[in-house]
């Protein structure tokens, strides 16, 4: 089953906490690939290496079918799996977590280790911001060029997205719409442009909502 909306990172960016004398430094990053997500890791630990740790998770897919997660260290499960489950409670996907840690002399415990690395992950993903990415269908309209420029103007004034025009014979508008609202789009093109216009659904995207 596929996921209609998911939320994402807006972007990469470092938030840092302190608790109990400790640093905890999170940087988060959008990655759309497993690989990017440990690229990112790699360069965190590069920039970071004189500190204790710098655990990590990331989840990949809309669907969150790719989720790793390590705790480099920290007593097993206090602090990746917490991180995870940040990312996973806040619905955010294609996105990686690095918590880095300046080990401050004070003991943290489990419990609290556990809170400060979600909470860490948490306040990061207040502070930096997410943005909803949802499900769209990809659909093409052919349309003379006499009516283009007008339907093109329509398009965009009615809020759809326009993803592409190509000029040829006949000019083509590659659009987004969500799935719901396909077959209500597809009367409005035809009153739009007197029945002239040729309407094909393609595949999906997601898009920015």
């Amino acid at each position: 089953m596929q996921q209609d909306e998911y939320r994402t990172v807006t972007g990469a960016g470092v938030h840092e906490t302190e608790v109990n004398r400790s640093r905890f430094l999170c940087a988060l990053a959008p990655a759309a690939t497993e690989q990017e997500a440990q690229d990112f890791i790699a360069t965190v630990r590069k920039e970071h290496a004189d500190a204790s740790h710098n655990c990590w998770a990331y989840v990949i897919g809309a669907d969150a079918s790719v989720q790793k997660a390590s705790d480099d260290g920290e007593p097993g499960g206090t602090a990746g799996v917490p991180m995870l489950q940040m990312l996973l409670r806040r619905d955010t996907r294609y996105v990686v977590a690095v918590v880095t840690r300046y080990y401050g002399g004070v003991k943290l415990g489990a419990g609290g280790l556990i809170r400060a690395y979600g909470g860490a992950v948490g306040e990061a993903l207040d502070t930096l911001g997410t943005r909803t990415r949802r499900r769209f269908r990809l659909a093409t309209v052919t349309v003379d060029h006499q009516r283009a420029g007008k339907l093109e103007n329509d398009l965009r004034t009615t809020g759809r997205e326009v993803r592409d025009v190509r000029y040829a014979e006949a000019v083509t508008i590659e659009i987004a719409l969500p799935d719901a609202d396909v077959d209500a789009f597809r009367s409005w093109l035809a009153d739009a442009t007197a029945g002239t216009a040729g309407f094909e659904p393609g595949g999906e995207a997601y898009g920015d909502v």
